[in-house]
């Protein structure tokens, strides 16, 4: 008999938490909210509840399900060496209602620590494996407490729609189900959208909270250049870096390039010298609009090249986890000195030594950075 438990009728859900916990680990089958539609969850670690999950849903065995685990870093520990792509939808698309399916075929991958029988439901063709960091407290709190990741799939049995509410799950599942967490109409009210990615290629399988014209600009990858003021260095670099992306992948939007500085001010025009040497090249600088390197562009940036070693430290010791991410455009960790109060030979000279740099740096990033949509399948 379906017992459902309110958490909106708490203040203190723990109990709710811990209850729900506890029946995971006992092998039971738990209709759990998410922030898409309300889902069926199972302890990943245990194969006598992968069975009684496939027993309620009415579901072929070859149909792969996905995992849900707490956090994007605890997904690297099952997609090891991901490509470029996967790290940079993991994150901006997670906490949310993506579905992320990757390989997962590394001998270090934590999907072989899983039980076989648990291994061949979710594993799909390629060797891949679909991915749910869900945006929902119910589903942090749980991760918070068990040991494994959680197989995750729609409350719904086969032939009917996903459920959003506790009610719908109750109409389809009441008489298989044990228990139920009732939060409310679900977020987003429909599916996650469901992409798969196999080395710099994108798949959308399945299209749902996230559109595709959202996924096309979160697929982008993200370049951004930083001097010290943003009116000289690096905003020639981001313009002669716009027209060396237009030439190598006949357009300069698949990539979004921006430039900062790490002591500038708000709305200053490049330097005059600045605008004329990229004039002399066909190329306008005079929109440009200076900025503060912060938040909001690190948390995007996929690749943080510096003028400097300077730049370059005064970075990471504001931003300590972009170790990876964060390089001196130099790519012997030199420095490109500073034009600024010198004639205009000096900035021709700069953005001659910048250019070459910045070609050096495409051809070291190699097509996988860059990304290739495929086709949907719906």
């Amino acid at each position: 008999m379906l017992k459902t438990l309110d958490l909106r009728a708490t203040d203190d859900p723990r109990d709710i938490i811990h209850r729900t916990v506890q029946a995971l680990v006992e092998g039971q089958v738990v209709g759990v909210p998410t922030d898409t539609v309300y889902g069926l969850a199972v302890d990943a670690l245990s194969e006598t509840a992968i069975e009684e999950l496939f027993r309620i849903k009415g579901r072929q065995v070859d149909v792969p399900l996905a995992i849900s685990v707490g956090s994007r870093e605890a997904a690297v520990d099952f997609l090891c060496e991901s490509s470029p792509l996967v790290r940079r939808l993991s994150y901006r698309c997670w906490p949310g209602p993506l579905t992320l399916v990757a390989p997962c075929d590394a001998p270090t991958s934590a999907v072989t620590q899983l039980p076989e029988p648990v291994r061949q439901r979710i594993t799909g063709d390629f060797g891949c494996v679909g991915f749910r960091v869900v945006d929902h407290r119910v589903l942090a709190h749980i991760h918070r407490f068990l040991s494994g990741p959680v197989v995750l799939t729609s409350a719904n049995v086969s032939g009917k729609n996903s459920p959003t509410t506790a009610e719908g799950v109750a109409e389809q599942l009441s008489d298989s189900l044990p228990l139920l967490l009732d939060d409310g109409p679900t977020r987003y009210g429909g599916a996650s959208t469901v992409a798969r990615v196999r080395g710099n290629r994108l798949e959308i399988l399945r299209e749902g909270a996230i559109e595709r014209a959202a996924m096309n600009q979160f697929v982008k990858p993200v370049i951004v250049i930083v001097c010290t003021g943003n009116t000289c260095r690096s905003p020639m670099a981001e313009t002669l870096l716009r027209e060396q992306l237009r030439k190598k992948l006949g357009s300069e939007d698949a990539v979004r390039v921006l430039s900062a500085g790490v002591a500038a001010g708000v709305g200053s025009g490049a330097s005059p010298q600045a605008v004329e040497v990229m004039g002399s090249r066909n190329l306008d600088l005079t929109g440009h609009s200076s900025r503060p390197l912060d938040d909001a562009v690190m948390n995007v940036a996929d690749l943080v090249l510096t003028m400097t070693r300077g730049h370059r430290a005064a970075i990471l010791a504001a931003w300590p986890n972009m170790q990876e991410r964060v390089h001196t455009l130099r790519r012997d960790g030199g420095d490109i000195a500073d034009p600024v109060g010198m004639p205009v030979e000096s900035y021709q000279s700069c953005s001659e030594q910048i250019d070459q740099e910045l070609a050096a740096w495409l051809e070291a990033l190699g097509d996988d950075f860059f990304p290739i949509n495929a086709s949907s399948n719906q």
